[in-house]
């Protein structure tokens, strides 16, 4: 696991200087604290921060070269099925001089060149320089556990695994890319290919980029396959999947480094510490992280599983007062992130790196088992709109009359729910999913930020998603579209970003491409039937589980900001949107952020997603934007 950063000159005169390749990966330190290494040659340059994970010697430092330094490559991830590969590379007259599985990329690439990608089993984004083409290629895994950035300028290109590397290159200015902070606030993320910065762009899931001549070329060289259909009986599909996991679970636990498991209690994380359970000797270590506020934490649930397998368990609970880290999860994320859940994840992180440098976790399973609350409004969605039009008015109408509720409440979701039946099917899913949508952002922008964006419709990125996924039901559809942008620019975000800040690697089993490739062609009836979430997941570890485990709700990684906003956040949200520096921005109108604030404050809305969000993207500004080049977070809020 490593950070990595690089440029290429288009003018193969120019030369590279190693301060700036040493500047960018510097930048970059947290994501490996172990070793440093910077290749230059005249107009390229690669650097890398190494977290030894896999062949701790010297011999496995990057950037690495092949047998005759035609190649070089800088890597960030793991390749589960290096051992698997190596045998045939070495028959075929490769030297390995390392145990690791960087170089196994490089012989790869030397036998089938692009093609290389279609062998690889893991998470990683990776460039690698062909001296004898004079190539750059990027590339990043297929469901985008590592994040790729780059900017592609008159003179160069300029890539890295965070864009504060990119911005320590001068010629790459730190400004606002407005369109991407207008799809922030729909989505709580920016969604990939944008970044919140002018000019940088994220390297899709499942791409890579040729960079030659000048010019760069992005394709796609995976996609998800619904079809055809699985027509197996169901105990040996339940079978297969049971056998698939075991697998995934024993790759990810190759390390010459301590490792553990980040432990909620839900299904999925439970799942995997019983496959480790049964994959290692002794005992497994689970980390688990809860709130003084019963309605969101989940200790109880995480402790019943480390109970019922004897696990080495540490556990955190969260106060109001860790709203101080703010400033640093801004410097940390680069991006403004609505994810109020990136504050837990980034403490849980934070205890886990002080026993183990690995750590597996669950996440993945809700996209492939359809395990979201919302995937089940999906369901019912198709339900109402099967019902004669005079009772769905009276449905309706019934729903909607209901209290608010709090945000954890059967009500609460029974009116969010409600809220958007009257809609077509896409747009239908997107008012779950979206953050502000166009009737509040018509009330809030400026005049003058309104123009700047009028005529983009940021609810197209989901469109778009749906449309690509053609065929589908809308259920799978919006599965499908998850994984295109939730996923890795939400949650595979805020892991990446959580568990780097603090040097610790987290493996994703439900991510192994293989088990999301067979969860993609199970039947949907075989996922959420009725509304039972996760059957078939459900029917495997039913005998490995807890029951209490099996069947409790889910519950989501919720935070309670609603409440801390209207206690401990409540003045600090206040001085930092209302101050004159956010005023100056020309985004909002001020007035309908205090509305925001004082309706919150009194009880009269939950307003606590779209406020982290305002909150979140002014600490970027104020970080990366008001201090160009930022190489540390701000001192304080």
């Amino acid at each position: 696991m490593c950070g990595i950063a690089g440029k290429l000159a288009f003018d193969p005169g120019a030369t590279i200087a190693p301060g700036l390749i040493r500047r960018m990966t510097a930048a970059i330190r947290h994501r490996g604290p172990d070793d440093e290494g910077v290749w230059v040659d005249g107009s390229v340059g690669l650097g890398n921060r190494r977290l030894a994970i896999i062949d701790l010697s010297p011999r496995a430092r990057q950037p690495m070269t092949n047998e005759d330094g035609t190649l070089h490559v800088t890597f960030n991830g793991e390749i589960y099925n290096f051992q698997a590969l190596r045998p045939a590379l070495e028959r075929g007259g490769h030297t390995f001089r390392s145990e690791g599985d960087t170089e196994t990329i490089l012989h790869l690439y030397e036998e089938e060149g692009i093609n290389c990608l279609r062998h690889l089993r893991g998470m990683f984004a990776f460039g690698l320089w062909d001296a004898r083409r004079r190539t750059l290629l990027l590339a990043r895994d297929r469901l985008g556990k590592k994040p790729l950035f780059y900017h592609h300028g008159p003179d160069g290109l300029v890539f890295a695994s965070e864009p504060k590397a990119i911005l320590q290159d001068p010629t790459v200015p730190a400004e606002p890319d407005v369109d991407a902070l207008h799809h922030f606030l729909t989505y709580g993320y920016v969604p990939n290919p944008r970044s919140a910065f002018l000019g940088i762009r994220k390297l899709p899931p499942a791409h890579y980029a040729l960079v030659r001549d000048g010019r760069v070329t992005v394709e796609r060289y995976w996609s998800l396959a619904y079809s055809p259909k699985r027509t197996e009986p169901e105990p040996a599909l339940a079978e297969e999947l049971m056998s698939l996991l075991h697998e995934a679970v024993r790759l990810r636990l190759v390390s010459d480094v301590p490792i553990g498991v980040l432990l909620s209690g839900g299904l999925d994380s439970s799942a995997i510490v019983a496959l480790m359970r049964q994959a290692i000797p002794g005992r497994v270590r689970t980390f688990s992280i809860g709130f003084d506020e019963p309605a969101y934490d989940e200790l109880a649930h995480a402790r019943r599983v480390a109970r019922h397998f004897e696990t080495e368990h540490r556990e955190l609970v969260v106060k109001p007062d860790a709203v101080s880290l703010l400033p640093r999860l801004a410097w940390h994320f680069d991006e403004p992130f609505g994810d109020s859940s990136a504050l837990p994840t980034f403490l849980i992180c934070e205890m886990a790196r002080e026993s183990v440098t690995v750590a597996l976790n669950g996440d993945g399973g809700d996209e492939s088992f359809l395990g979201y609350d919302r995937y089940r409004a999906v369901v019912l969605g198709d339900w109402y709109d099967r019902i004669p039009a005079p009772v769905r008015g009276v449905a309706l109408r019934a729903a909607l009359a209901l209290p608010h509720g709090t945000p954890k409440s059967r009500v609460y979701g029974i009116r969010r729910l409600a809220e958007a039946l009257g809609l077509p099917p896409t747009p239908r899913y997107a008012r779950w999913l979206t953050v502000f949508d166009d009737a509040r952002k018509r009330t809030l922008y400026t005049a003058d930020f309104g123009a700047r964006v009028a005529g983009i419709d940021t609810l197209d990125v989901l469109a778009d998603a749906f449309r690509a996924s053609a065929g589908l039901t809308d259920l799978e559809a919006a599965a499908h579209a998850d994984l295109q942008h939730y996923l890795p620019d939400d949650l595979l975000v805020k892991m990446d970003i959580a568990s780097m800040a603090h040097s610790l690697e987290v493996r994703s089993p439900f991510l192994d491409h293989r088990v999301v490739e067979f969860a993609a062609a199970l039947p949907a009836n075989l996922k959420l039937r009725g509304l039972t979430q996760k059957y078939l997941l459900k029917r495997v570890m039913r005998d490995v589980l807890p029951r209490a485990t099996l069947r409790r709700p889910k519950m989501g990684f919720g935070v309670p900001i609603d409440h801390w906003f209207r206690h401990e956040l409540r003045e600090v949200a206040h001085d930092l949107l209302l101050d004159a520096r956010a005023r100056q921005r020309g985004y909002f109108r001020p007035e309908e952020v205090a509305r925001y604030l004082d309706e919150h404050a009194r009880g009269e809305a939950h307003h606590h997603n779209r406020l982290w969000a305002l909150l979140m993207l002014e600490l970027w500004h104020r970080t990366f934007i008001d201090r160009p080049g930022a190489d540390r977070p701000l001192d304080g809020m």
